[in-house]
């Protein structure tokens, strides 16, 4: 039964595109390896919760433990983007974790686990155009705990948003169009009435124009 169940301490094929070494001197350097990567996490997620569930499988009493905790940020935000190294201080003890923690939840996510060559500075953060990881770049559905719809998603969504704002704007310029909400033809309107309006002369009230009485005289009738 040995060849048939696949054991799970076993690291993945995954070969980082980065690393300058070759497969053989991987799983070499896979076989002594107290590292663990730590994938399929919420943006949300905190170290706190990541030590209290990967120290279960430690041995404190015998030197062991975890390390450190290094958290995966976006490189533009400086924020979590979903994954985190997991340092122990021996080979053992990221097997044990490996094998018992990897496929289990955390934050209600399945989360993965895989052996890692080792933690360098600047893996910390992530490598898609939008600065968090890969994965969250090409990814088209929507998923809250990874914030929300994928880099590529946001952004088609952004620009369908300026070309409605750049066709209703040139909208407004054309022939008909009623400009500023409707704000201008009332203005208009309101001047041309002022227009129309004939003006107050002095005779009107006066020859002072100060709105003293004309004097009252007699029409032909001996009326005054």
């Amino acid at each position: 039964m040995a060849h048939i169940v696949t054991p799970l301490d076993q690291p993945s094929n995954y070969k980082d595109s980065q690393s300058r070494v070759d497969r053989s001197t991987q799983n070499e350097l896979l076989s002594r390896t107290s590292t663990l990567y730590v994938g399929n996490l919420s943006f949300y997620t905190t170290e706190e919760q990541i030590y209290e569930l990967f120290s279960k499988c430690t041995t404190p009493e015998d030197g062991g433990g975890i390390k450190r905790i290094i958290m995966g940020l976006d490189r533009n935000t400086r924020t979590p983007c979903g994954f985190c190294f997991v340092e122990y201080y021996s080979h053992a003890e990221a097997l044990a974790c490996l094998r018992y923690i990897s496929g289990t939840k955390l934050d209600e996510r399945i989360i993965r686990c895989d052996l890692d060559l080792g933690y360098r500075d600047g893996r910390q953060f992530g490598r898609g155009k939008s600065g968090g990881q890969v994965r969250d770049e090409h990814r088209d559905d929507y998923d809250p705990g990874r914030g929300g719809w994928g880099a590529q998603a946001q952004r088609a969504e952004i620009e369908r948003k300026r070309e409605m704002e750049v066709r209703y704007h040139d909208s407004q310029d054309v022939p008909g169009a009623v400009a500023g909400g409707g704000g201008d033809w009332k203005e208009a309107e309101h001047t041309s009435e002022n227009t129309l309006k004939r003006a107050r002369s002095p005779e009107d009230e006066g020859d002072s124009g100060r709105g003293e009485p004309r004097p009252k005289v007699e029409d032909d009738a001996g009326r005054m």
